[in-house]
């Protein structure tokens, strides 16, 4: 007995929640650790760091997750005028949408008549559903939901944040920077290799990416930290 390949498992809103997520929390392990390393830099007064942090956490997540919902209800928005165009054709002209399917499925390698008879099934069974994923790649049941777009961000950068705020607030101001820093560069080794496997990439390649942006992104707000608290000193 043979079984389908797991290739749909993780699709539609299951990946949209995943792909948000895992760029929520990269996104609030590198802004939250890069502001709280930049004000160590210039301050070493634990209550600052911490409000500075805590402010950051929340514009960040707010932000994050309201981008995402833009972002996505502009996707849905889009997919719903593809499938409403997509109506009216099949209404208007079936026979042109019949022999347009017909002709994407020849494409793909089968016979004209083999094409016409799978194109003629599809469609009395569902010719939208036919239609939507051979042309637009969409399924109508499916669409993505930009709510659980924007929640998932919204959690994940809040997760992400909240690894360099406890690394910089239970460390003594000695180790303070440079813990903070090995604990953002493990989160981000984690967060690349996940982002990398969900889009098949290497992963090698993705977590030294994200290694070497968050160290960047750190290493110039700690400098410009040092710089504004050395001047307003």
């Amino acid at each position: 007995m043979t079984h389908a390949e797991p290739h749909d498992e993780v699709t539609g809103d299951r990946m949209n929640w995943l792909r948000a997520g895992v760029l929520g929390a990269n996104d609030g392990i590198v802004s939250t650790a890069s502001l709280v390393v930049g004000v160590a830099g210039a301050t070493t007064d634990r209550a600052q760091i911490l409000v500075a942090g805590l402010a950051g956490l929340f514009a960040g997540a707010m932000s994050m997750a309201s981008g995402e919902y833009v972002s996505v209800s502009s996707q849905r928005d889009a997919e719903r005028a593809l499938l409403t165009k997509e109506r009216e054709e099949l209404r208007d002209m079936p026979e042109e949408e019949l022999a347009e399917l017909k002709e994407i499925y020849e494409d793909k390698g089968l016979t004209p008549e083999t094409a016409e008879e799978v194109a003629r099934q599809l469609t009395k069974h569902d010719a939208l559903a036919a239609h939507a994923d051979a042309e637009l790649h969409i399924d109508p049941d499916e669409l993505t939901n930009p709510w659980g777009a924007a929640i998932a961000s919204f959690i994940a950068f809040t997760i992400g944040a909240l690894l360099p705020l406890a690394a910089v607030a239970f460390t003594p101001t000695s180790l303070r920077v440079p813990v903070t820093v090995v604990a953002a560069v493990l989160s981000l080794a984690l967060t690349g290799f996940v982002s990398a496997r969900l889009s098949g990439a290497g992963t090698r390649r993705a977590v030294v990416r994200n290694i070497a942006g968050g160290l960047v992104a750190m290493g110039v707000t700690y400098a410009i930290g040092s710089l504004v608290g050395q001047s307003i000193g």
